[in-house]
């Protein structure tokens, strides 16, 4: 099953396309032929990608439009020309679950809108879409959305979007739901069913909040973990003495996350609106979600580029600090089984999409919950490294075909958050979001070369991931 189509509900209102803000074009208005000409790119002798099929094509670009795909194209003299033979010409990666320059835990992510998209674009992502979160459940989404934009627009290097996330209710939340449709062109809204005390709804604000994304045309996404369970979970643990970080996923065991998802799809479902549920970590928060899709419910399941390279036992490695880089929320799981499960999954459609809940702390912010696990700013990193992991874990082991691989790191994202075919798609008039993906070109992930700005990386392994030859954003390379 690899249609990500959200179909349309009866009497569902249909908003505008969600707004994607672009990099600012450096071009003028009017430009003169030779101008256009020297803006222009011919890629040729590559694999063109799809999420449908991959054939031997050239693809030309024109104004960061694509203007043409296929053979024997009539191509203007003075155009640059790239050779893309052996290589793999496909979109741009799509990261539909980031938290860049995010005030969390009594601190801010490292990775702010520089950095963080830095890091993208280095590792074949040209576009992220945030999330804008209040930092009070008093405080207006809409103000909440405009700081958003304020912090991101001077900062960015690719294209971007943003979700916000409700973490309250009330008949203002709601009129302002509309308002960010309507005028801002927000198509996502996320709630959260863990963070006790601060970001959690109740189900019956869960309800609400499904009951209006339905009445927008919106989708609803849900960070699913059991939120009493775990608060209760955390005081248990500390009880017994355990402060560190393997205390963590102790607390947070995966049956709470399995709970909390088919919970969420449930609801959703009473008012027949579409569930995305974001970050799934365990097998068996998944097996619930397909469960889910087998008995006919609309929802959809992410998994992350962390969840398909590591797994929860680094958690317990001896060395604090090492130990706390790896807490997330949910947990990375122990059981390293996990991650083959999860790209099974992803290889049949389940599962949809691989984001990276990038969020990223140094090890001195880390350090704020050294006395007590649940102070440990919850977060990883994952924005530059994820289309690696997921070629090399997924379609250099078979489980994944190459149109598998564009698929769930970019089609599937922008068909269920409104970005296609503008995005996720090599054609005539998709955005020139390409990368020529070098299938022979090998890099060793580490803290020391990537752009992420901490001091460690959770994928850094002596093994070696698959990079990309070219990268386009908007035309521009």
């Amino acid at each position: 099953m690899h249609d990500c189509h959200i179909p349309t509900l009866k009497n569902q209102r249909q908003i505008p396309p969600p707004h994607c803000f672009p990099l600012p074009n450096p071009c003028p208005i009017a430009v003169s032929k030779n101008d256009l000409m020297a803006q222009a790119l011919h890629i040729v002798n590559g694999i063109v990608v799809n999420d449908d099929r991959q054939w031997r094509a050239d693809v030309l670009v024109v104004d960061g439009k694509v203007h043409s795909v296929g053979l024997d194209l009539v191509v203007p003299a003075g155009v640059r020309v790239i050779d893309a033979a052996g290589k793999y010409v496909i979109p741009g990666g799509i990261d539909p679950h980031t938290h860049l320059q995010l005030p969390f835990m009594g601190t801010v992510s490292r990775d702010d809108f520089d950095h963080g998209t830095r890091a993208a674009v280095a590792g074949g992502t040209t576009c992220v879409i945030d999330f804008v979160i209040p930092s009070s459940r008093s405080e207006s989404l809409v103000d909440a959305y405009d700081r958003w934009r304020s912090w991101a627009d001077p900062k960015v290097n690719c294209d971007y979007a943003l979700h916000v996330a409700v973490t309250s209710w009330s008949e203002r939340i709601s009129s302002e739901m509309g308002i960010l449709c309507g005028e801002r062109g927000v198509s996502s809204f996320k709630m959260f069913m863990a963070y006790k005390d601060s970001m959690m709804v109740t189900d019956a604000e869960l309800y609400r909040c499904f009951a209006r994304c339905r009445e927008l045309g919106a989708i609803g996404m849900v960070h699913a973990e059991n939120g009493d369970l775990v608060a209760a979970g955390q005081e248990h643990v500390l009880r017994c003495g355990v402060h560190g970080p393997e205390g963590h996923e102790l607390s947070r065991p995966e049956e709470i996350e399995a709970e909390a998802t088919e919970r969420a799809i449930t609801i959703a479902h009473q008012v027949r609106a579409p569930a995305y549920i974001v970050h799934v970590m365990s097998k068996g928060a998944a097996d619930a979600l397909v469960r889910a899709r087998r008995a006919g419910r609309q929802c959809f399941g992410e998994a992350l580029a962390a969840g398909l390279a590591v797994d929860g036992s680094h958690a317990c490695n001896a060395d604090w600090r090492a130990a706390a880089a790896y807490v997330m929320s949910p947990p990375l799981r122990s059981d390293p089984t996990t991650k083959e499960h999860l790209m099974r999954l992803l290889a049949v459609g389940d599962l949809a999409t691989v984001a990276t809940d990038n969020c990223t702390f140094n090890a001195d912010q880390k350090a704020l919950g050294k006395d007590d696990f649940t102070k440990i700013p919850n977060g990883v990193n994952g924005i530059e490294d994820r289309m690696a992991i997921v070629w090399t874990k997924g379609v250099e082991t078979g489980m994944l075909a190459p149109t598998d691989f564009v698929r769930v790191t970019s089609t599937a994202a922008a068909k269920i958050f409104g970005l296609y075919p503008r995005k996720g798609r090599i054609e005539q008039g998709s955005d020139a979001d390409i990368v020529v993906w070098d299938p022979a070109a090998k890099r060793t992930i580490s803290a020391k070369t990537h752009h992420h700005n901490i001091d460690y990386n959770i994928c850094a392994w002596p093994n070696e991931y698959l990079t990309f030859k070219l990268l386009m954003c908007g035309g521009r390379s």
